[in-house]
């Protein structure tokens, strides 16, 4: 069984498929590797495939929509017969489409077992049927479960605690089982929490900016204790393509940017550049079997691949913050059609 990726695999593979293209992470990645791929070699075409849910839009691919090299398609991940006709045409997948916020998945699991699960599989056998040369299948730290001190390695057995959380462990697991059952090329990434501009403002950073520059309370779960590592969009996505180009089918990368923070460290850092203070913070009842602190070892991608995170945390956050005050006509309308409230 292969453990490597020969260079004329990775020479051949230029034709990729992203899912969930149109999210936050995804459509980094592509208007990046339609650019200047960090400095690597760009694909001749990239297709993106999402559904369009709440959380992607077209207008976070603006910036390729003219790029002979871009092709969106609008459909869903678990549509066996859509996902056959694309496969046929890719080198290679990069496995963005999931479901992701883990309050909605407390509120209710069944889409995130049908998407992250059984739309991975589904991913995965048509991958098998057309013969792809890679598959990078794109998951979190958050599979590990929590860690009161060190941090998880790649051996780590996976703990999750949410339903969200399994399911991307679930998905974990079933990608893994084609490489060793099938021996299709897969690798698996495992990221910290990621930030940037176009994320959807409902995970903790956009939410808290938009409602600080709107005026409105912020909500800090209980005492604001929990601890995540942060880690810039743009590291992260250099990372996968990293991994796509010569990670060991079959391995695990864990991807953190080195940043740990208790989310009221977050909170105070958020209010100081938005010019606000704490009395815009309302406490709220604590998230339902909410883990206390994630945190991933990074020795494995930084030698095999060579991977550092670039982006200053405190650069990356003042430049985010000052990307949501500035596109107020991005996210204004997100918050209004969702009416987000926590």
């Amino acid at each position: 069984m292969s453990t490597s990726t020969p260079a004329a695999a990775r020479e051949a593979s230029v034709r990729i498929l992203v899912t969930g293209g149109a999210g936050f992470i995804g459509s980094h990645y592509v208007r990046v590797v339609l650019d200047t791929a960090w400095g690597r070699r760009a694909p001749e075409h990239v297709t993106v495939l999402d559904k369009l849910t709440y959380a992607g839009s077209l207008t976070n691919l603006v910036a390729v929509s003219h790029d002979q090299r871009f092709r969106f398609v609008e459909g869903d991940i678990c549509d066996r017969r859509l996902v056959d006709g694309l496969m046929a045409e890719a080198d290679a997948v990069v496995h963005f489409a999931a479901e992701s916020h883990v309050d909605r998945s407390i509120r209710g699991a069944a889409g995130f077992v049908m998407t992250n699960v059984v739309g991975t599989q589904t991913l995965l056998d048509a991958a098998l049927q057309a013969g792809v040369q890679k598959f990078v299948h794109v998951s979190t730290d958050e599979v590990y479960g929590s860690i009161a001190s060190g941090s998880w390695d790649e051996d780590q057995p996976l703990d999750p605690s949410s339903p969200y959380s399994a399911s991307k462990a679930a998905s974990d697991l079933i990608a893994r089982s084609y490489f060793r059952t099938h021996e299709l090329p897969v690798c698996v990434t495992r990221c910290s929490n990621n930030y940037g501009p176009y994320q959807f403002p409902e995970k903790i950073i956009p939410l808290f900016v938009t409602n600080l520059i709107d005026g409105d309370p912020v909500p800090l779960y209980g005492e604001g204790a929990n601890v995540r590592d942060w880690l810039h969009v743009d590291d992260h996505c250099r990372a996968v393509h990293l991994v796509l180009e010569d990670g060991r089918p079959g391995e695990v990368y864990n991807i953190g940017g080195g940043t740990e923070l208790s989310n009221r460290e977050l909170t105070a850092k958020l209010l100081e550049l938005c010019g606000a203070d704490w009395s815009r913070v309302v406490p709220v009842e604590d998230r339902k079997g909410h883990d206390l602190r994630y945190s991933v070892a990074t020795d494995k991608i930084r030698t095999e691949l060579g991977y550092r995170p670039q982006i200053d945390f405190e650069v990356g956050l003042a430049e985010t913050v000052k990307w949501y005050a500035e596109q107020r006509g991005w996210w204004g309308p997100l918050k209004q059609r969702s009416r987000l409230t926590t």
